[in-house]
């Protein structure tokens, strides 16, 4: 530094870098804009023009409609000889679990039965695992008939809750 004690005033940006500043900023707004404009979902003309009333879906409905067609898919393999019976009851009590699980958010796939009757669940969940899957899955020897653990599972999935 020099011994003057002179004050030298800051250096002045020219006009065309504030220019240059506002287009790169005009750039990338046009840029945001774009992005948000194309990536919106589209709405038809007609929809737009004529507001319908939303539709709603009964999930209960379509849950209890996706777990019979699970337990008829287990009878057919049973009648057809593609399943034993003590699989039947295996698989029955697997789609009842799973059943409760998505509808309530109990987690019955993972609790013994002794769980679920602390945890206070439906009687009919109780009487079918007690009476039904547990002693033809677990007991030695012949395993209860497939059809009274069949119609227990239609029994749960149709009246729970």
């Amino acid at each position: 530094m020099s011994g003057a004690d002179e004050l030298y005033p800051p250096a002045q940006y020219g006009a065309q870098w504030i220019l240059l500043a506002i287009g790169v900023l005009l750039l990338v707004a046009a840029a945001a804009w774009l992005v948000v404009a194309l990536t919106r979902p589209r709405r038809s003309l007609a929809a737009a023009g004529h507001p319908s009333a939303p539709t709603f879906v009964d999930v209960a409905a379509v849950l209890r409609e996706e777990y019979l067609a699970q337990i008829a898919g287990i009878e057919d393999d049973y009648r057809s000889g593609h399943r034993d019976a003590r699989r039947t009851h295996l698989d029955l009590s697997r789609t009842v679990r799973s059943f409760v699980n998505e509808y309530s958010g109990v987690e019955a796939p993972v609790l013994a039965l002794d769980d679920l009757v602390r945890l206070g669940v439906r009687p009919a969940l109780i009487e079918a695992i007690g009476r039904t899957y547990y002693p033809s899955v677990f007991r030695r020897g012949t395993p209860l008939d497939p059809a009274v653990g069949i119609a227990a599972a239609r029994q749960v999935v149709t009246t729970w809750y």
